[in-house]
Parts: structure tokens; C-alpha cells; sequence
């Protein structure tokens, strides 16, 4: 009977493990579902209610035009940019909190593992 080397079978992995590295656990820390789910509602927000009740915001006037033109025409691509933005910025602050921490945890390590010296004199 002929056997496969054990180089050439196939490696038996947990589809979960293989996975893994695609979807590391800090982007789906609480800090991070939070800022999506609420830059999602005020995206739907912007792009359905606000539309849905465009004829009603014709009755307000910004800058000698109806409300419901700037919400149709500008309104939505304006707070989409600054949906990203307020994304971008958010994440890079949630990065440099883990940054910091990751550092503070290393300190405390290491300086709880560091020898202390002391003289004798």
C-alpha cells in the first residue's frame, strides 16, 4: 500500500484558527462596536429619515434655500466626509489608547520583574 509523506497531506486546521489572523479580537473591542453602530444610525439617519421628510424641511430656510435642498443636494455627501473623518480620527485615538496601555503594561512587568539593587552603606 502506498503512503503520502507526511510534507504532502494536507495541514488539518480549525477553520476558526485559519481565520483568525483576518479578524484580530481588538476590532471587535466594545470602544470600536460602539463608534460603528452610532456612525451607522446617523448615517441612516442623514440618508433616510432626513430624505424621507425632505418636503417637510422645506419649510425651514438656510442661507436663502430650503433645508430640504441642502439635505438632498449637499447634506448627505457632507456628513458621509465627515462620518470618515470622525472614523478616522476615533480609530487612530482608540490605537494610541491600546499603544499606551500595552506600554504601561510592559513598564509595570518589567519593572515588577527588574531586580532591585540596593547598597549597602
Amino acid at each position: 500500500m502506498h503512503r503520502t509523506p507526511p510534507a504532502m497531506q494536507p495541514l488539518q486546521q480549525d477553520p476558526v484558527q485559519e481565520q483568525a489572523h483576518l479578524f484580530p479580537p481588538d476590532l471587535h473591542d466594545v470602544r470600536h462596536l460602539w463608534l460603528k453602530a452610532g456612525l451607522l444610525l446617523l448615517w441612516v439617519l442623514v440618508s433616510f429619515v432626513a430624505m424621507y421628510f425632505a418636503r417637510d424641511l422645506q419649510a425651514l430656510v438656510v442661507g436663502w434655500w430650503p433645508l430640504g435642498y441642502w439635505v438632498a443636494a449637499q447634506g448627505g455627501v457632507l456628513v458621509f466626509i465627515a462620518i470618515v473623518v470622525a472614523y478616522c480620527w476615533a480609530m487612530n485615538r482608540f490605537e494610541r489608547q491600546d499603544a499606551q496601555r500595552s506600554d504601561d503594561a510592559d513598564g509595570a512587568t518589567a519593572s515588577s520583574s527588574a531586580p532591585t539593587h540596593r547598597s549597602h552603606g
